[in-house]
């Protein structure tokens, strides 16, 4: 019996293998039928709603395939792969939400897809991650056409023909705004005279949308090299951001606000190896294209090299958290930290599967108007990186740096390591306080992180749970337990969209 015991129980728990796949595939097939209808009902964005819900169902006949087949036993990641993309869909569908017939917050959705539409690539890129595991794994038969929309070059295309369509559908409708402005305000104060406050929002999203439109006019479409006199910068010249090797000023490229970066250095740095460097980081900048990711204009080979990208009213995140006048709901801070991640999310996923940021920092996200938060600091790593090589490691940077790290010196940096730093952000953002703020030396950084207790820095207590769960997950001291970038993306989605009815009635 000794011996018979352990066997039935191995054999017991193979053979519920399969219906717990089952189980996993049911609800998945449940909420594709439930997204089916809503991208029936949108507004706005039809052609990428049709496209991801021609994606879905690709995957749908990958599953029903499996359920047919009853595989007679399934992978620890084809099982993971399952659970992530249920989350995937669940997400997707609070994407495809924003665009229905809201007829209350129509202006207010419309402000957003026009100016933050990245979410479909984050959303297919989701559904594309899924697709190669199960396919890869259940070893089923897989259709050609299924096949072909999950070809690479091919959704590159597809989704930037979409995005071309629905924009320029999105555009005709803003353009009828702005022609209509002169009778305009009349009629809504008209309806605002009603007394109905939500006729004074949607007037004052009217002006917004109107206002984006007439911004995105000048908006410079290219990378390139600038000349100095294409720049106009504020007078009298005065920083509005510093760092120990560089200086942030406002000022126009093509009549366009921007902010000018430029490099302190005793001498000039644009010769030999760097400048090759300085080149090819342009080059490789371009892939980037993202609302989440700050964007670059160009370069300018003047004196130490002048960076010319996107200017953020709010200026940087770690000067916004301290500033004690804002007054941040816990539904703007996990929007707030819903875009950092979306900012990680598109890095992580770039044509370099290995690419890191590789020094996530608070300081290295900027905050645009409406408190949108957008990655920075990838405009020249490599670059800053050589400049750095004779400076002293800050203690402040320590705090980012996940126990592997702080372990082994020459452990290597990756993609978990970075999602320990985003964590670190992500509490910043809770709290609204700077990381282990108490601990004077690298000694004590280690101790705090690595001693046996490895208690975390605590969350306030009106922290949403969910929020806080997810938060704490990012800064777990087993890498096998924090998630990775699109698993806290899909969860992060659904924290935002929990607080939505709150978010949507604030004055953005």
């Amino acid at each position: 019996m000794d011996l018979i015991d352990p066997i039935l129980s191995i054999a017991t728990t193979l053979l519920e293998i399969p219906s717990s796949v089952m189980d996993l595939i049911e609800p998945i097939l449940g909420i594709a039928t439930a997204l089916y209808a809503l991208c029936e009902e949108v507004k706005a964005n039809r052609k990428r709603c049709k496209r991801l819900k021609d994606r879905v169902k690709g995957l749908e006949t990958v599953l029903r395939a499996t359920k047919q087949k009853g595989a007679p036993q399934i992978s620890d990641e084809v099982r993971r792969a399952l659970e992530e993309l249920r989350l995937t869909l669940e997400s997707a569908m609070e994407v495809i939400k924003k665009y229905n017939s809201d007829k209350q917050y129509i202006f207010k959705r419309l402000r957003n897809t026009f100016q933050y539409g990245d979410e479909f690539v984050s959303v297919n890129d989701r559904l594309n991650d899924a697709f190669q595991i199960l396919s890869l794994n259940l070893q089923v038969h897989m259709d050609q056409n299924v096949t072909r929309l999950f070809q690479a070059a091919l959704r590159k295309e597809e989704d930037e023909a979409d995005r071309t369509e629905d924009c320029a559908e999105i555009q005709k409708m803003l353009e009828y705004i702005v022609d209509q402005q002169d009778n305009m305000d009349e009629k809504l104060d008209a309806l605002a005279l009603q007394n109905d406050a939500n006729m004074a929002n949607m007037k004052q999203d009217v002006r917004q949308l109107i206002e984006m439109i007439q911004k995105s006019e000048n908006i410079p479409n290219d990378i390139r090299k600038i000349i100095p006199e294409e720049l106009i910068f504020d007078t009298p010249k005065k920083a509005v951001m510093k760092t120990d090797i560089s200086e942030v000023y406002k000022g126009e490229y093509k009549r366009y606000p921007v902010a000018i970066k430029r490099y302190l250095c005793p001498k000039p740095i644009m010769t030999g190896d760097v400048l090759k460097i300085f080149e090819k980081e342009i080059e490789t900048m371009m892939r980037y294209e993202s609302p989440y990711i700050l964007r670059m204009f160009g370069v300018c080979f003047q004196g130490a090299g002048l960076i010319v990208m996107e200017y953020c009213e709010m200026g940087g995140l770690r000067e916004v958290l301290d500033n004690s006048k804002i007054k941040l709901s816990w539904s703007q801070k996990a929007r707030m930290c819903l875009d950092a991640t979306q900012g990680i999310y598109r890095l992580h996923q770039s044509e370099q599967r290995s690419k890191v940021h590789g020094g996530i920092t608070s300081d290295k996200f900027m905050v645009a108007e409406g408190y949108r938060v957008k990655l920075g600091g990838l405009e020249l790593s490599q670059t800053e990186t050589s400049l750095r090589k004779n400076s002293r490691t800050q203690t402040g940077s320590l705090c980012y740096r996940s126990p592997e790290q702080l372990q082994t010196i020459h452990h290597p940096y990756c993609k978990i390591c970075e999602i320990y730093s985003l964590g670190m952000v992500l509490w910043e953002i809770a709290t609204r306080k700077n990381p282990l703020h108490d601990c004077g030396t690298a000694e004590d950084i280690f101790k705090r992180v690595c001693d046996a207790q490895r208690v975390l820095e605590p969350l306030p207590d009106d922290c949403p749970k969910k929020l806080g769960e997810l938060i704490n997950a990012c800064r777990a001291y087993d890498p096998f337990d924090r998630p990775t970038a699109g698993v806290l993306l899909d969860n992060l989605r659904k924290v935002v969209e929990q607080l939505k009815e709150e978010w949507l009635y604030e004055e953005e």
